[in-house]
């Protein structure tokens, strides 16, 4: 029995980081779809996904399962040397592939996984709200075809790509969740309040979200923006932190894997859990592994009657 939430869902940690700096793969401009296309690539997926869908069995918490597509839009699998029709099918594949994964597992939600069209980290060009509907369009459309359950746009910038990622996803027919990234003072990299950036989305797209996210910053990076309350925190969701404090400016000159602590980065986590009544997904980002999606889990499943019995 969990003590203090029964909704609670676990998600993965930074797998691009952990497949970089664990399993020894490269992976060109972060992209870890290429690896679904090789024997080598995608046992090293199934090492990597099995350590969570696990967790989550033996935590008895359902697990959504994000394909490795975070890179597969179209200008990031131009640069990559893929052509459109190459790219649908690493889609299509990505999505089978999760569901093979989750084959054998208890509760498993299969999410296709879309990132930014930019960079992930800074608003290089931005599109207005019916450019990114129809660009982020074409891949929610195979995603959802190929079979998803829903779609989750994490790293994103500024509000008018999550406005057009959430108008596809309900042209689609497709539950949405759209996540933005912070900088260490809290706000999108455009500047934007967390607050405001989702209270645009909702307002332009009647509030369609399933919900909102925060992924790739520290807790000490956006636990401010909570600490004020108000309702407009029920719309977050999910967080996916990353296990490192350093800025994203200084995380992309880093040659080294900056893991942080796990029982630190839970214990951020902690302090946030009061304050987000409807959080419903826990998984981590940059530098995070299974260790530290456990021991977030841990405590926040924790109440004054003692653990949850997340192992």
């Amino acid at each position: 029995m969990l003590g203090w939430m029964t909704r609670l869902a676990l998600t993965d940690g930074g797998i691009e980081t952990s497949l970089i700096f664990k399993e020894g793969f490269e992976l060109p401009c972060f992209a870890a779809f290429p690896l679904i296309a090789t024997d080598a690539g995608r046992a090293g997926l199934r090492r990597y996904f099995g350590h969570f869908l696990d967790l989550a069995d033996d935590a008895g918490l359902p697990f959504v399962l994000d394909t490795a597509t975070w890179r597969a839009n179209p200008d990031w699998g131009e640069h990559l040397g893929y052509s459109r029709e190459e790219l649908a099918r690493f889609n299509v594949d990505a999505v089978r592939f999760a569901t093979e994964l989750a084959e054998g597992h208890r509760d498993v939600t299969i999410s296709g996984l879309l990132g930014p069209r930019g960079d992930g980290y800074v608003v290089d060009a931005s599109m207005s709200e019916a450019e990114a509907q129809a660009y982020h369009g074409w891949q929610i459309e195979l995603l959802g075809e190929a079979g998803v359950a829903r779609i989750t746009a994490l790293t994103l910038t500024y509000p008018e790509e999550a406005i057009g990622i959430v108008r596809a996803a309900g042209a689609a027919g497709v539950p949405v969740v759209a996540s933005f990234t912070v900088e260490t003072d809290g706000r999108l990299p455009n500047g934007e309040g967390l607050r405001d950036a989702i209270a645009r989305v909702d307002q332009r797209t009647d509030a369609q979200a399933a919900f909102f996210m925060v992924n790739c910053a520290h807790p000490s990076h956006f636990a401010q923006v909570f600490a004020d309350g108000g309702s407009w925190l029920e719309r977050i969701g999910g967080l996916r932190a990353n296990a490192s404090a350093l800025s994203h400016a200084e995380l992309d000159e880093s040659d080294e894997l900056d893991e942080g602590d796990p029982g630190e980065l839970a214990g951020e986590h902690r302090l946030l859990r009061d304050a987000l009544p409807a959080l419903e997904l826990l998984g981590g980002c940059c530098g995070t592994d299974h260790r530290h999606v456990q021991a977030i889990a841990e405590v926040w499943t924790t109440d004054a009657n003692g653990p949850s019995g997340v192992r």
